[in-house]
């Protein structure tokens, strides 16, 4: 009995120790930084001249993303686990394993439209954004082919970043369901899920430059009325977001600028 002994506590032991190298390996599965300034809520006292309003419902993001997945198909995101995967393998002998096992064994996280019960959708509720997204995927952990599905609870913060004139937002997964990893390593496949998601995504622009800037001529003038972006303040109430974009404007008459 003594000889089994020995075997497999060197077994256990590898494993913990294989776990703790992961962990280490992947580090944070927090969110990039996010560029620009925190959407702040809008003036208590009404909006600037110049602002104007946009609302958008959960309506219309669920139409967004149902488009997204009839007619690109789910996003996926590769799931790096060691840091030779991540800075490029180097060798002839990991080249031919990781080729030979790409095909059958993709480390990627793919979004779907829904699975595990859940939609991928968006919600606006008590003050916050939060989206369920459902995923499944596959990985090769310590030596083995995982096959695994879920969903992730996420929340959503925006920023504005005047100097690019751009509306931002960044998905901050908080926790993850698994379907099909064994328990062993589901610990494992979490944090990889949670943070391909976090730094694979992120930042996402959702109102660009050439969607915010106005730019109007006026003939009779021979000249163009300009408006950039000074401020974006964001509300949210139940079902609805409501942006409050405020511009500052100027002319152009005869390639000169209006103040």
């Amino acid at each position: 009995m003594r000889r089994f002994v020995l075997p497999i506590i060197c077994l256990l032991v590898g494993l913990i120790l294989g776990v703790l190298i992961v962990l280490f390996v992947i580090g944070s599965p927090k969110a990039k930084p996010l560029p620009g300034t925190l959407l702040k809520a809008p003036d208590p006292g009404g909006d600037p001249p110049g602002t104007a309003v946009v609302t958008l419902d959960e309506k219309f993001f669920d139409s967004l993303l149902d488009t997204i997945f009839r007619d690109l198909g789910g996003p996926q995101f590769p799931l790096e686990l060691t840091m030779m995967e991540r800075n490029g393998a180097s060798g002839s002998d990991w080249q031919l394993r990781a080729a030979a096992f790409e095909n059958q064994c993709p480390d990627v996280v793919v979004l779907a439209n829904q699975g595990s019960n859940v939609k991928t959708s968006v919600h606006f509720t008590d003050g916050k954004i939060i989206a369920p997204i459902a995923f499944n995927g596959s990985k090769n952990i310590l030596g083995g082919c995982i096959r695994f599905q879920g969903w992730a609870q996420a929340s959503i913060q925006l920023s504005f970043d005047q100097s690019k004139q751009t509306v931002y937002g960044q998905i901050n997964v908080e926790g993850v369901s698994l379907e099909g990893a064994p328990e062993a390593v589901g610990g494992i496949a979490r944090l990889l899920v949670q943070r391909s998601i976090n730094q694979r995504i992120n930042p996402l622009e959702i109102l660009r430059a050439p969607q915010l800037a106005i730019s109007m001529p006026v003939k009779s003038t021979n000249g163009t009325l300009q408006a950039t972006v000074k401020d974006v303040r964001a509300e949210i109430t139940n079902g609805k977001l409501t942006l409050h974009i405020t511009y500052g404007f100027t002319g152009v008459r005869g390639g000169q600028e209006q103040g």
